[in-house]
């Protein structure tokens, strides 16, 4: 038997594939002539059964598809699967009405020329638009409100088929496929998967014994792809059924607020226990609701709570689904065929480990990385050293344009030369960061330049490790640290905010410091400048979220960079590599969390605000087990120090990571 299919490489049609060469008949997929790599990749994923899978090239945008004669000669008879379509909410429509609408077409027109003996063609339950009620295999045309280019492009798409077809045709309406239901295996996060991360969080933040209030919401139809493949593949080839239309649906839907609980339970997170249901708001008089909610303050604060977990407005479309899907055909047809919809509280676990292991947008990978950072403008200050040398070749390694500032010009070239032998792209500019006015030309370069700066990494600094009492007569001590740790950092931040607002997108770092959480002796200067920044950016943020732009504050503990080396007793001390600092800074790069800390800085936080006394307690005892710095001795000029006691190297253990 002959096959033709569209789509062949998309979520759908991975898992179609296998099965029709499991007929032993020779399959034909359309590939556009820049994915030759895909249609090789998914040949080679069919073993020896991949020699009966053919490419044609042409393209779905194009007039019957743009094949050529001698393939459509060759095709004659072939029945024709057409997968190829767009089933994002947040695509642009003109983008979903090409592929659905044109692709549909030019797909139609291509299973007349060859004679097809059957199209089936891919629909969807969307069709059913916003029709309440039961809806039927046979409606179709049913005056529903088609209020989305979703809805409206399938709805058009199916009207194609049954209008334009002069060849037997069948039609497919799945319902919001989701993940393998035997593996899990996703290949896009919509759908259910747009509540993922809120559920993540969720168990971040409370025991899972802990009771919340959520939607009930309406029916949500999810159905495994496995599934929809297996039932496709079977209805296809039992007779007598052209001319129909076919759910493929869960026979028994759970609510939005049912699935969100299943989901919780895979996911070991608390659930909704306590659930609400639209329908109530019929309960508030008037428009009180509408009102409150087009506020201007409560619009920005949604903006930024779907922001924040990456749920798109149109989605929430889909907690009231008002219509229900009668599947008697499908189920018909499918009868002692061994295919049905599992229930989904059977494989929900399957879809969340998959998810979590490899879809989840924060997971600090390669490919979530390049996806941040990929031609991005990415300025890295005190770049030539340390953390700021090991942020630059991470995030250059991604696809940024990395832009390094640092004093010296030396080191910025070689770290140019390391990056550029790596294959990425880095641009050097010394500058001397304490003087503000130094900073904004810097950052006036750049946007010369580049065009624009994306993100800003402020990470050069100063530390000084000094008693105040030392001090009394270094009044310069404070005065240098501040210039560079803080105002050095807020001219940078001033300079880059406007044209961030302007295009609605940006992300500042601050790479602050364990210190700013638990206050360590003999660092009252350091400490006191990365406070400042702290105190500076928690004020900023409110003003700027709205604009889309995120400010981060890193609380780096004690990291093995050149900026500690003058005080040998750091090397009996516990510290992190300047790779594992750059993997905290790249991650937050991903997420954009307002703030990162480790426990103990956490814990430090928490006791300076709980405990005062014993906070102060115990740094008074490590005041009293490390020693100060040695002055520096001889002609070399380097510190002689004797090693700690073993109560300070206990001690230091004990607060790992807080003596800077």
């Amino acid at each position: 038997m002959q096959y033709f299919v569209t789509g062949a490489t998309g979520f759908i049609g991975r898992q179609l594939i296998p099965l029709l060469l499991a007929r032993n008949g020779e399959v034909s997929v359309l590939v556009r002539p820049g994915s030759r790599a895909r249609f090789a990749s998914l040949r080679d994923r069919q073993g020896p059964a991949g020699e009966r899978l053919h490419a044609v090239i042409g393209d779905i945008a194009e007039p019957a598809l743009g094949i050529a004669g001698g393939e459509r000669e060759r095709l004659r008879g072939a029945q024709v699967f057409h997968l190829a379509a767009i089933y994002d909410l947040t695509a642009p429509a003109a983008e979903t009405e090409r592929a659905n609408i044109t692709g549909t077409h030019n797909a139609v027109q291509f299973a007349n020329q060859i004679g097809a003996s059957c199209l089936h063609h891919v629909s969807s339950i969307a069709v059913a638009g916003r029709y309440r009620g039961r809806f039927t295999e046979e409606m179709f045309d049913e005056g529903q409100a088609l209020d989305h280019a979703y809805f409206s492009t399938k709805y058009e798409a199916e009207r194609i088929v049954r209008d334009e077809a002069t060849v037997p045709w069948r039609v497919y309406r799945p319902g919001m496929v989701i993940g393998s239901s035997e593996t899990g295996e996703a290949d896009r996060v919509d759908g259910p998967y747009y509540a993922f991360k809120l559920i993540q969080r969720l168990r971040e933040t409370f025991p899972d014994w802990t009771p919340l209030a959520g939607p009930e919401g309406g029916e949500l139809n999810l159905v495994p792809v496995d599934f929809v493949a297996k039932a496709m593949d079977h209805i296809a080839h039992q007779p007598g059924l052209d001319g129909r239309a076919f759910h493929l649906v869960d026979p028994a839907p759970l609510s939005l607020g049912d699935t969100l609980n299943t989901f919780c339970r895979a996911a070991h997170a608390p659930e909704f226990a306590l659930r609400f249901d639209r329908r109530m708001a019929n309960m508030i008089p008037g428009d009180t609701l509408k009102v409150v909610a087009d506020l201007p303050a409560i619009k920005r604060v949604k903006k930024q709570l779907l922001d924040r977990f990456g749920i798109p407005e149109t989605a929430l479309a889909y907690m009231d689904y008002p219509a229900t899907f009668d599947a008697s055909a499908a189920t018909a047809a499918l009868q002692g065929s061994g295919v049905s919809c599992p229930p989904l509280r059977d494989y929900a676990w399957r879809i969340w480990d998959y998810w979590e292991r490899h879809l989840d947008p924060d997971l600090p990978n390669p490919r979530n990385l390049r996806r941040v950072l990929n031609d991005r403008v990415v300025v890295i200050t005190g770049a030539s050293s340390g953390i700021g040398h090991a942020v630059a070749q991470r995030v250059a390694a991604a696809g940024a344009q990395v832009v390094a500032v640092a004093r010296s010009l030396d080191k910025l070239e070689a770290l140019k030369a390391d990056v550029e032998q790596a294959g990425g792209r880095c641009a050097i500019y010394p500058t001397d960061l304490s003087e503000p006015a130094r900073c904004r030309e810097m950052i006036e370069r750049v946007n010369a330049d580049h065009g624009r700066v994306d993100v800003v990494v402020n990470n050069a600094g100063r530390s000084i490790r000094r008693a105040v009492l030392h001090s009394l007569d270094r009044f310069h001590d404070f005065e240098r640290t501040m210039q560079i740790n803080y105002f050095g950092a807020i001219a940078v931040i001033m300079a880059v905010l406007p044209g961030m607002r302007e295009r609605g997108d940006g992300h500042i770092i601050n790479i602050s410091s364990i210190g700013a959480q638990s206050y360590p002796p003999r660092f009252a200067a350091y400490v006191a400048s990365k406070a400042a920044l702290d105190a500076f950016s928690l004020c900023l943020a409110p003003e700027i979220t709205a604009d889309g732009v995120a400010i981060t504050e890193i609380h780096m503990p004690l990291v093995r960079t050149p900026m500690i080396a003058p005080t040998s007793i750091y090397k009996y001390f516990p510290t992190i590599s300047p790779e594992e600092a750059a993997e905290m800074v790249t991650q937050a790069m991903v997420t954009r969390p307002h703030e990162v800390s480790t426990r103990l800085g956490k814990f430090g936080q928490v006791a300076n605000a709980v405990t005062p006394g014993l906070a102060q307690l115990l740094m008074t005892a490590a005041f009293s087990a490390l020693p100060d710095s040695a002055p520096k001795t001889g002609e070399d000029g380097e510190r002689r120090e004797a090693p700690p006691s073993v109560e300070a190297y206990a001690l230091a253990q004990l607060m790992r990571g807080i003596h800077l």
